[in-house]
């Protein structure tokens, strides 16, 4: 059986591997909670208690990616993840910000799910071909098919930005100075020409269904959605998955988080999540206030 405190121990590792597969963070508790349910009532010695822990969730995962596929198909607009906002923090792991960012996430989320599974298992964790064979009952020359499919898949999609942190964060508290200073000039000097712009509403808020690309465009779409009535609406300066982002509330309550990839001093992409299911979290007061860990405990 596993203990309680050999789970504590790789709590955050198991809510890492099933938020990446996910993107869900309400889900990936779930997991968690459901992996040490089914690991506490086995009675038989584990000799292996980080594998069996990290096969049990993976296949969870994996099954509940497979049941929501249906729903996915039906989404209104584009499909962004559940934010993990946390407070900012320049000194934070460039393979932290790197493997989590929204942006890795909306890419890993046009992979199989097998194929996903092997690359965070393989790719953010670590573990060995040989290993995730063994949790996923498949051969590892097929295993290290998938691994070697889903990276070269990523890669096409997923351009590394080597922007420093402190970078990224001055750059945009420029331009969210200049979006609440209702100044469009210098908004789009800090955009980036082929900027894009996605917005998540899920369709029940204000979204856009279509991303927004180009720097006028981006700029005066923001500008018209900060134009916007709002009941005290408030910024606030925070990280999101790992890069330098902004909470906006509006009469106390969660009703956007935005995060911005930088490089070459411009921003180039802008990921907006304001489908108030996927603030739950925020609104409930679980607001993390660390990443999940991307290496083996």
């Amino acid at each position: 059986m596993i203990d309680a405190t050999t789970f504590q121990e790789h709590r955050r590792m198991l809510f890492g591997i099933a938020y990446r597969m996910l993107g869900s963070v309400a889900d990936a508790e779930d997991l968690v909670q459901d992996t040490w349910l089914r690991c506490s009532q086995v009675s038989a010695p584990i000799d292996n208690p980080v594998g069996y822990l990290t096969r049990t969730i993976t296949n969870l995962a994996l099954n509940r990616l497979a049941s929501a596929a249906a729903t996915r198909e039906r989404y209104v607009g584009p499909w962004l993840p559940e934010p993990l906002v946390t407070r900012p923090d320049a000194t934070e792991e460039v393979e932290l910000a790197e493997s989590v960012s929204l942006a890795m996430l909306v890419v890993l989320d046009t992979l199989s799910p097998l194929e996903r599974a092997v690359f965070v298992l393989k790719e953010v964790f670590g573990f060995s071909f040989k290993e995730i064979a063994g949790m996923l009952e498949h051969s590892e020359a097929s295993v290290r098919q998938v691994g070697h499919r889903a990276r070269s898949h990523v890669r096409s999609r997923r351009p590394r930005y080597d922007t420093p942190p402190e970078v990224r964060r001055r750059v945009t508290d420029e331009f969210l100075a200049a979006c609440l200073g209702g100044d469009l000039n210098r908004m789009m000097e800090l955009l980036a020409p082929d900027v894009t712009a996605w917005s998540d509403g899920g369709g029940k808020v204000k979204a856009a269904v279509r991303p927004q690309r180009g720097a006028k465009n981006v700029a005066r779409f923001l500008a018209a959605v900060l134009s916007q009535p709002m009941a005290d609406p408030r910024l606030h300066a925070v990280d999101v998955n790992g890069r330098p982002g902004l909470l906006l509330t509006v009469a106390g309550r969660p009703d956007s988080v935005a995060c911005a990839e930088v490089a070459d001093g411009r921003i180039t992409e802008i990921h907006i999540i304001r489908n108030p299911d996927k603030l739950r979290h925020l609104a409930a007061g679980r607001r993390d206030t660390s990443a999940p860990d991307v290496t083996r405990s």
